[in-house]
């Protein structure tokens, strides 16, 4: 599903296990995280945000971890409410559960009456109850029906962007979101084959992929259905234009001294999440000022060289973190204007 150079052939880092919720699989780079949040979560009082619950995995260990730390948490899967409700019961009197979509962290934080936070972490990306769940359709290693709604109860399904979109804008999803070389070619097998009979199913549309693929685009880069997957599911979740505006409103939600970590799957996040970063941490001074004024200052501390990726070891015990790209910044003082 993950759409940077080396797609693995499913899932991303979240949390990995079953969908009924009992799995305690560890979180991709779990420790990185909370390390790189640690030192803005130790005084009494301090907010963390999870904008990416899933199922829980990461807000358990900040619970724990943090005894102090008060926790609201966000997710639009209604279903990865409930199941991480239950896991997160114990630390109920310290954890907020919001039904939302983390560019509405804005909104969320002011109903809770809460000015700054002190953490934010992301985990971008499907979550691995949503692909364990057969009747979700994310996994294009199962059929099932062609949804890939994370909030099922709001949007246009999958089935339905490839049944309606026009063909140009099938090929611009592909190319722009999953980076296909092939794009023109499975839009036009889709658009043939959706005048005979609408798509349902994921497994109709592999098999159509596989079909309208040369053989060199076959032998490389695993499952080849993969790309317009992942296109199919940023379309259907408006991912990017969601993330283009949580990235900054969470970077402002920080009070000064606060952390940001965002874990990311694909190019297309990371890239987002790195060019917001860099502004942060850049001066916004006219060229030549001999002595630059606090206000033209960066406001951000990177706290990472670049992207850090898991180990090698952390890969061989959960596959799905092999695309991971963490990036971490610190907020180092206000805005002029805030």
């Amino acid at each position: 599903m993950q759409g940077r150079e080396a797609l693995p052939d499913e899932g991303d880092g979240a949390d990995g296990g079953r969908p009924d919720g009992q799995s305690r699989h560890v979180p991709v780079m779990l420790d990185r995280c909370l390390d790189m949040l640690a030192p803005a979560l130790t005084e009494p009082g301090a907010v963390v945000v999870d904008c990416t619950l899933g199922l829980g995995g990461h807000s358990e260990a900040l619970l724990t971890r943090f005894p102090e730390v008060r926790l609201v948490a966000l997710d639009r899967d209604k279903e990865a409410l409930r199941l991480s409700g239950e896991r997160l019961a114990p630390y109920a009197e310290r954890a907020s559960l919001v039904h939302a979509v983390y560019d509405e962290l804005p909104e969320v934080l002011d109903r809770l009456d809460i000015d700054r936070v002190q953490g934010v972490l992301f985990d971008l990306g499907v979550s691995s109850m949503q692909l364990d769940e057969a009747d979700r359709g994310f996994a294009y290693a199962q059929d099932a029906p062609l949804d890939m709604r994370m909030d099922q109860t709001t949007g246009m399904s999958a089935a339905e962007v490839l049944n309606t979109y026009p063909p140009g804008e099938l090929v611009r999803i592909l190319r722009a979101y999953g980076e296909e070389k092939q794009a023109k070619r499975i839009v036009s097998a889709v658009v043939r084959e959706r005048d005979k009979e609408p798509f349902t199913n994921s497994a109709r549309l592999v098999e159509l992929i596989r079909d309208a693929l040369p053989q060199a685009a076959k032998r490389t880069g695993g499952n080849p259905a993969k790309r317009t997957f992942q296109a199919l599911r940023i379309e259907v979740n408006g991912e990017l234009s969601v993330l283009e505006r949580a990235i900054p409103a969470a970077v402002k939600a920080l009070a000064v001294g606060g952390r940001i970590a965002v874990l990311s799957y694909h190019s297309l996040e990371d890239r987002l999440v790195k060019q917001v970063f860099a502004a942060g941490a850049a001066t916004t001074a006219p060229p030549g000022l001999p002595v630059v004024p606090e206000r033209y200052q960066p406001r951000l501390k990177l706290l990472t060289r670049g992207a850090e990726l898991p180990t090698e070891e952390e890969v061989a015990e959960n596959r799905r973190a092999a695309p991971a790209r963490l990036r971490g910044a610190q907020r180092i003082r206000e805005d002029s204007a805030e």
